[in-house]
């Protein structure tokens, strides 16, 4: 969608006092017209991805002095696009009707739109709304449902924020529904006045709350959710009764355990990662023995995990096209490390942590970097799937290690925490489990009121953490992320050199 800047209002119109935006809102068809991008580095790889995502089959030539490989290997698949190598010049504009100024050069910006004007061809100016002709809003598409988003040129961050809600909000069905609607229209009779009656009978459903209007796959996934972590839960219960003898009094410290695992839920539901690293610390400051320790942390995260990934999903913070990529590889990893650990009997893991922890390392330097200078163009990510299997299988094997090195690679990516928090939570979940489930004839359960008191800590906190995680600014939550990753990854090198 391009919006056109100040037009001229009617004579016959009353003048318009309002403040606000006065942007008129013009859907173009766009592949009727030639577009010009001037510049070749990421704000043009933005535009030009803004521009063809939308309307595939317009033509436009990009110009820049130098031109990003990520600009020649998006463009690869428009055959009418144009890519050209050299400075801007005056011919450039020869036959264009719409042009983009997106170099880092605002002098060179200012001159394409000065002789753009001279010809009477609409501009935009990147990150210089006055002297925008137009802008580029932030487009939520559900199908043939499209919704463009302005600011008015003051705050595109605000836009893109909203883009994100209303893209997971709005579900995928409404192209289907716009489809059975205009069926449902050409079919109807009588005068115009019964046809709205009756368009409004059909889709007053739509106004209700979002809960009557969930999809039915979204409720398969959170009633498998459900109906899996109830069944971990009558499991954890059922044994630690009959095996560890429930019964017995509880101590002291057991309150202090479920305040560690208060604590521990808390910093993982926020930053999607931590658990095992604020558990340790804490059980390790109350001198429980290091094997006891192990033991009860991935015991007790599995049942927190479910909890948290719960939570996570009904405070609208799971995207599930990413939770979908992220499920089938990351189990299939957890399952093959441990088996594989199994088959090792427990050995190579402390070979694996260091190599994973130099990683993270690096991960989180990039993330606190990107924290303080963000980018403008988000990444995209390649092989989610493989991602999600090194993970899973890193976090058996290697005894954790999922949150650092799913959560954090996707951060770096430019992917919004709260989504990527959200949707790596929910997954672990599954993934904790089918670790869990490959490990639980070999390990039992031992030190059941450590894992109890993480346990019922862990539960507490869940569903606030995940509500707060939504709440949180996402350069607050970026920081976070950077700096538990680091702190991870230290923890890591001490434990396996100075013991």
């Amino acid at each position: 969608m391009i919006q056109l800047d100040e037009l001229p209002a009617s004579t016959t119109d009353t003048p318009a006092t309002a403040a606000g935006n006065t942007l008129f809102p013009v859907f173009l068809k766009l592949e009727q017209f030639k577009v010009l991008i001037v510049g070749g580095g990421a704000v043009g790889l933005e535009k030009i991805k803004a521009i063809l995502g939308n309307s595939p089959e317009t033509a436009v030539t990009l110009v820049g002095s130098q031109i990003l490989t990520e600009i020649r290997d998006f463009a690869a698949a428009f055959k009418q696009v144009t890519l050209r190598e050299k400075p801007f010049e005056r011919a450039d504009l020869d036959g264009q009707k719409f042009v983009i100024a997106a170099t880092d050069d605002p002098n060179l910006n200012r001159q394409v739109k000065a002789l753009a004007a001279g010809r009477g061809i609409l501009t935009n100016v990147a990150d210089t709304p006055a002297l925008c002709d137009f802008y580029l809003g932030s487009i939520v598409q559900k199908g043939d449902l499209k919704i463009a988003i302005s600011t008015n040129g003051k705050s595109p961050t605000i836009a893109k924020r909203l883009k994100e809600v209303l893209q997971e909000t709005l579900p995928d069905e409404l192209h289907d529904l716009l489809q059975n609607m205009n069926k449902i229209r050409n079919r109807l009779s009588g005068d115009f006045t019964q046809k709205v009656k009756a368009l409004n009978r059909v889709t007053r459903r739509l106004s209700s709350k979002p809960d009557s209007i969930e999809t039915l796959e979204a409720r398969n996934w959170r009633r498998l959710a459900t109906i899996s972590l109830v069944a971990f839960g009558l499991l954890l219960i059922v044994n630690l009764f009959f095996v560890t003898g429930l019964h017995q009094q509880l101590e002291p410290q057991f309150y202090t355990f479920l305040a560690i695992g208060f604590l521990a839920q808390m910093v993982d539901g926020l930053l999607g990662m931590g658990y095992g690293v604020t558990a340790a610390i804490g059980l390790m400051t109350i001198n429980v023995p290091a094997a006891a320790m192990s033991s009860s942390i991935h015991t007790a995260e599995m049942f927190a995990s479910g909890a948290s990934g719960y939570s996570h999903y009904r405070f609208g913070n799971v995207k599930r096209e990413l939770f979908r990529a992220l499920l089938l590889p990351g189990v299939l990893g957890a399952i093959g490390g441990a088996l594989l650990l199994i088959w090792l009997d427990g050995q190579g893991a402390q070979y694996v942590k260091p190599v994973l922890a130099v990683y993270t390392l690096i991960l989180g330097t990039r993330i606190l970097h990107r924290a303080f200078f963000p980018k403008t163009v988000e990444s995209e990510v390649k092989r989610v799937g493989w991602l999600a299997g090194a993970g899973g299988f890193l976090d058996s094997f290697g005894g954790g290690g999922w949150g650092p090195l799913v959560t954090g690679t996707l951060i770096t990516k430019g992917k919004t925490p709260r989504y990527v928090i959200g949707s790596v939570s929910l997954t672990e979940f599954f993934v904790t489990m089918a670790s869990a489930v490959t490990f639980f004839s070999v390990i039992g359960i031992k030190h059941w009121q450590v894992i109890l008191g993480l346990i019922v800590g862990g539960v507490l906190a869940a569903p606030l953490a995940a509500r707060l995680t939504g709440k949180l600014p996402v350069r607050q939550m970026t920081i976070g992320v950077g700096v538990m990753v680091i702190l991870w990854s230290v923890m890591i090198f001490v434990k396996v050199f100075w013991g």
